[in-house]
């Protein structure tokens, strides 16, 4: 994870470099971590951001973090930027050991070849190589395209990836209702960590890979994290693979399921449906609504089993003694349940809008529609064209929007809800922003990408996750996304780095 340090007196020092964490002690963690049912991290690199974002220091001392310096921002007499390296460690700062001089092309392309070949007997993760222009003079004089400085460039390895078999396709239910294929794998190892398991995403995605069940299929990690299938080998089929068409009934309650109009999506119909109920709460707790500490899936799970909830709002009337008899729960465990609850029960109205649930109401939504109606009371009452008016908001989510809050259950549910929680007076955003559209692409070294939004928003900006005519600003951050990129330069959208984003901030 990139981490910058500066000394804000008369002369000041950047450092850049990396946070890392090494293989060993990212087992280890997650081992620990497993041990008592706490979260488990999908790669090391998420884990070294968690452990800095937390707020107490025993814990992210306890998580054998490590930082490589890999630039001086600094006149120190330095030419090049292999000096740099030489001054960084007289400073005491460690340095990438593998880093070195090369004056040719072909050099450089073997010393790639042969990192990526022995990468997995490094003691951390890496997914590729920067080489850079040693000259700094040189560098400098090169400028910058869009983020991306002209003197260097990212050689990113091949994406890792082995070849199994699909044992099946079964179908999970998700929060809204929408049936999703999976390919059960006959387990292999990837990138160091055993997959059994991929999603397809939807029927056409099946189609546009021409997937049968019994198909061998080359497989990945998709950024080195999430399993996907990336090809079938069709000339390795002997006959007895099976097509995979999507059930007609939902899988959990066996009630009917609809086709998405115009889009490749299939729905359970049956809005009581045990599973859309469980991953409602799921997301009820999740970061972006009412982010309840420490009550992730596996807890609700034995929460709703035992009969201890029904529905999202029972988690309010949770008591120490409930949850203390409960296995691998003790005192403190069950004392800390209860207290992150409550310290929950006052929420933002786009949180709470965001925590509902509705059909197509994500993050800018719940933004937009709190900046429009101000309180629950107003957005209740609100009618169908009134909704659709709204900017940013279509006729679709406008009907989700209006239907949802006429619905018997959804009503009964939100009495039950604002009898046990509270939502904050809402004060419009009228910052210095106020207008400004902003879209950030790749990874942030000073804040989360929510956090970032977060600080747009409290400013009257609005931060969205697509670059259009609209869009004012692009945030590059590092490993940006060519998608964004490209299309902020084809339609003259201005692209600014973290340190001119930060300048706007103030």
């Amino acid at each position: 994870m990139p981490l910058r340090l500066e000394k804000n007196v008369k002369g000041e020092i950047e450092i850049r470099g990396e946070v890392i964490i090494t293989k060993k002690a990212f087992e280890k963690i997650n081992r620990e971590q497993k041990k008592k049912g706490g979260q488990i991290y999908a790669n090391p690199r998420n884990l070294a951001a968690g452990s800095l974002r937390q707020l107490d220091p025993e814990i992210t001392a306890a998580r054998h973090l490590d930082f490589h310096a890999y630039d001086l921002v600094a006149e120190l007499g330095q030419k090049t930027h292999s000096k740099e390296h030489e001054i960084l460690k007289e400073l005491g700062f460690k340095t990438d050991n593998l880093a070195r001089v090369m004056s040719r092309a072909e050099e450089v392309f073997r010393f790639k070849e042969k990192v990526e070949r022995e990468r997995e007997k490094l003691p951390y993760g890496i997914d590729g190589l920067v080489v850079q222009v040693n000259d700094n003079k040189i560098f400098q004089k090169l400028g910058v395209a869009g983020k991306a400085p002209r003197g260097s460039v990212a050689f990113k390895f091949s994406p890792k990836e082995a070849t199994t078999k699909v044992r099946d396709v079964i179908v999970q239910v998700g929060r809204t209702g929408k049936l999703t294929p999976v390919a059960v794998l006959e387990p292999v190892e990837v990138g160091g960590v055993t997959i059994s398991r991929a999603s397809l995403h939807n029927e056409e995605e099946i189609r546009r890979l021409g997937l049968k069940i019994g198909d061998t299929v080359i497989v990945g990690r998709a950024g080195d994290v999430i399993p996907d299938v990336r090809k079938v080998l069709k000339e390795l089929r002997r006959g007895r693979e099976k097509e995979f068409h999507m059930p007609e009934k939902c899988p959990v309650c066996e009630r009917g399921v609809k086709r998405e109009k115009g889009g490749p999506l299939t729905f359970c119909k049956n809005k009581f449906c045990p599973a859309k109920h469980r991953e409602n709460i799921y997301h009820f707790v999740s970061k972006h609504a009412f982010d309840i500490d420490g009550l992730g899936p596996k807890i609700v799970n034995v929460l709703l089993d035992r009969g201890l909830i029904q529905d999202a709002a029972d988690i309010f009337d949770l008591k120490e003694g409930d949850i203390q008899p409960l296995e691998r729960f003790g005192e403190k465990s069950a004392a800390n349940i209860v207290a992150a609850v409550k310290a929950k029960s006052k929420i933002s109205l786009p949180r709470f809008l965001i925590a509902l649930g509705i059909l197509h109401v994500g993050e800018e939504t719940a933004e937009d529609l709190a900046d429009r109606f101000g309180s629950l009371e107003k957005l209740e009452k609100a009618g169908l064209a009134e909704l659709q008016n709204i900017p940013n908001v279509g006729d679709v989510v406008a009907k989700s929007i209006y239907e949802w809050f006429r619905d018997s259950y959804n009503k009964r549910f939100l009495d039950k809800l604002l009898k046990r929680v509270s939502i904050e007076k809402y004060h419009a955003p009228s910052g210095k922003l106020k207008g400004k559209k902003f879209v950030i692409t790749g990874t942030l070294e000073s804040l989360t990408r929510d956090e970032a939004k977060a600080r747009i928003r409290k400013l009257g900006g609005d931060a969205s996750e697509t670059v259009s005519e609209e869009t004012d600003y692009l945030v590059a951050g590092s490993d940006p996304g060519s998608t964004k990129l490209e299309k902020a330069q084809k339609l003259g959208v201005k692209i600014i780095d973290e340190k001119e984003f930060l300048k706007l901030l103030g």
